[in-house]
């Protein structure tokens, strides 16, 4: 089935305005993630600084504020790419080495990590969720199969893996290869087909169902969450004339770690100086179908539709 790409697709701005270049789109992708990492580590290590922006859902899920019956209100309905073994793996490593320096981090088990390929819908009830599940379900116009099993004949990889982050969360963010070499055998697919591509077509895809997508997230990124702050602990002093207030240094050597971490990532999982890519910082999302999901599953629960 071709697929007709919609003139308001807002994935294809950025692509026209790259001049459908893979290179142009990688710089689009790394431009975004460093210029928002300065951005944030200044707010971070200025002395203004107030301490973190704690997830006040989550608070109250895990960890010490935990209220015993509260359910997460939201609940959503979104495309996800699972990452494969060998990126849980590299997740595993970056977040123990987050945790080493501040174990009140609430890290984001490895087998709900996922990437947001199109966020359909989000906030609803459980009723308007079912509604558009069933739209999904009855369309004529294409299958659930056609969206899931889209990247698999339309296969797109990630590279350059890096830790970005703000006030509230980190990720392990990625972005879209431009002609490096491969690791993976190819099935007939070359860097043409980004990752920026494959969320252009999935949006079209849904909307050919009769879904109206409500997506928050078209900015250029590809990332999994891996890591959110539910408690100030272990950042603040606690002694009596200063308690509660922000311990800057104990901020400071977080921030520093995440870039020893970056500098690490780069140099170990980067392409390579003579041309070769690494296999384990290599992401091909083709190789497997994407997850359609709904429910609460904002950090990384629900269930498959």
């Amino acid at each position: 089935m071709s697929l007709t790409i919609s003139k308001d697709n807002p994935f294809q701005v950025l692509i026209a305005e790259s001049d459908d270049d893979p290179a142009q789109l990688q710089l689009r992708y790394e431009k975004h993630r460093t210029i928002r990492n300065e951005q944030q580590s200044n707010k971070i290590l200025a002395e203004s600084f107030s301490g973190w922006t704690l997830d006040e859902v989550l608070m109250r899920l895990e960890g010490s504020a935990k209220e015993e019956g509260f359910f997460d209100p939201r609940n959503c309905l979104v495309i996800w790419a699972r990452p494969p073994s060998h990126i849980r793996d590299l997740i595993s490593v970056v977040q123990s080495e987050l945790k080493d320096v501040a174990p009140s981090l609430w890290l984001m088990p490895l087998e709900n990590l996922h990437t947001t390929v199109l966020e359909v819908a989000h906030s609803l009830t459980e009723s308007q969720i079912e509604d558009l599940v069933q739209t999904l379900k009855s369309s004529t116009e294409i299958t659930q199969a056609q969206i899931a099993e889209h990247p698999i004949s339309h296969q797109s990889r990630l590279l350059k893996p890096m830790v970005s982050f703000d006030s509230s969360a980190m990720a392990l963010s990625f972005a879209p290869a431009a002609g490096e070499s491969s690791t993976v055998q190819s099935n007939g697919h070359d860097d043409h087909y980004t990752y920026h591509h494959l969320r252009r077509d999935i949006f079209d895809r849904v909307r050919q169902t009769g879904i109206p997508v409500a997506s928050r997230y078209i900015v250029p990124s590809a990332h999994v969450t891996i890591a959110r702050f539910i408690t100030q602990e272990g950042f603040q002093f606690n002694g009596t004339d200063s308690a509660g207030k922000v311990d800057h240094s104990r901020v400071k050597l977080l921030v520093d770690r995440i870039g020893d971490i970056n500098k690490k990532l780069e140099s170990m999982y980067w392409p390579q100086l003579d041309g070769t890519q690494p296999e384990k910082g290599e992401w091909v999302v083709g190789q497997d179908k994407l997850v359609i999901r709904r429910g609460r599953l904002w950090y990384g629960g629900g269930d498959d539709v």
